[in-house]
């Protein structure tokens, strides 16, 4: 295509990062106005970077969700924390989020700022930071918690907003439009992601064992979507996939009783699949063990990390 025949409006790439819990999958989500980045209570349950495009007639925003930042130890936990890191280097702007609801001590949030700070020296372009779930809190609390983060960087802004309510993402979207620079959409409009509906569906299965099982089961946990086919004679979507776990006590818990469990677990996912795919889907979950497969560098790899 010749150069000419681009268009030029707003276009630029957004880090959303932060620690875990912060709300960025939320924050995408809304920002979007549809579901791409899966979201629950627990922390680290994203694991890998989703790009969500924001299509409008005269900018393009490419928003890239990320693994929180936290203290890693396993290969998993490092390989998140990188994907979350290298997505500084190649932005035009960066969104740092924080979960602003619950209180720290002094000394911890001493600690935490120190921690940020280290994040903060790997970005070289304009940075907002975002204190979310504003509805949770004393407003008049919010001055002082701005006065001290404005003292250890000089962001481009600070804004207060509650990700799951939607208040404050306009001037959030404002500020960002300040400062992307002009150039060709990076996706085709209709696109709202960079990531493959089999992969959307593998995400949607981990939610559901994030959201339906407890204890250790949600982080020994992994999916991989084993085949995905469309009859295009009667638009029906069939999807076999696999739960895999660490430990072999766990597969009773992920099966439950007379499969109670698994049951649960697909007819959750089945629904917002189908949701996602505008289709009718056939949903089949196996699990298998995989021990310590958290540790093994070869099948995270298979895994996309």
């Amino acid at each position: 295509m010749d150069s000419s025949d681009l268009t030029f409006v707003t276009s630029g790439m957004v880090a959303l990062v932060g620690p875990p819990n912060a709300g960025k999958s939320t924050l995408l989500n809304t920002l979007l106005g549809q579901k791409i980045s899966i979201v629950t209570p627990k922390p680290q349950t994203t694991r890998n970077r989703i790009a969500g495009v924001l299509n409008e007639p005269d900018y393009q925003i490419v928003l890239l969700d990320t693994p929180g930042l936290h203290q890693s130890r396993s290969p998993l936990n490092r390989e998140m924390v990188k994907i979350a890191m290298d997505s500084l280097a190649d932005v035009d702007a960066v969104v740092f989020m924080l979960d602003i609801s619950l209180p720290l001590p002094a000394k911890v949030k001493k600690e935490k700022e120190q921690e940020y700070k280290r994040y903060f020296s790997e970005i070289s372009c304009p940075a907002f930071l975002v204190l979310n779930k504003i509805d949770l809190i004393d407003r008049s609390k919010l001055l002082p918690i701005i006065q001290s983060y404005a003292e250890i960087y000089p962001f481009k802004a600070i804004l207060p907003v509650s990700a799951l309510k939607g208040d404050g993402t306009k001037p959030l979207l404002n500020e960002l439009l300040l400062v992307l620079p002009k150039g060709p959409r990076y996706f085709p409009e209709d696109i709202p992601t960079d990531v493959s509906e089999r992969f959307l569906a593998s995400e949607i299965i981990r939610e559901k064992v994030f959201l339906l099982t407890g204890q250790e089961i949600p982080y020994s946990s992994a999916v991989m979507v084993d085949s995905f086919k469309e009859n295009e004679a009667n638009g029906r979507v069939t999807i076999h996939a696999t739960i895999y776990l660490e430990k072999k006590s766990q597969k009773g818990i992920v099966i439950g009783k007379g499969g109670g469990k698994l049951k649960s677990i697909g007819i959750a996912a089945r629904k917002d699949i189908e949701e996602l795919l505008q289709a009718k889907v056939s949903l089949h979950l196996w699990v298998k063990i995989r021990k310590n497969w958290s540790q093994d560098e070869r099948f995270l790899k298979e895994l996309g990390f």
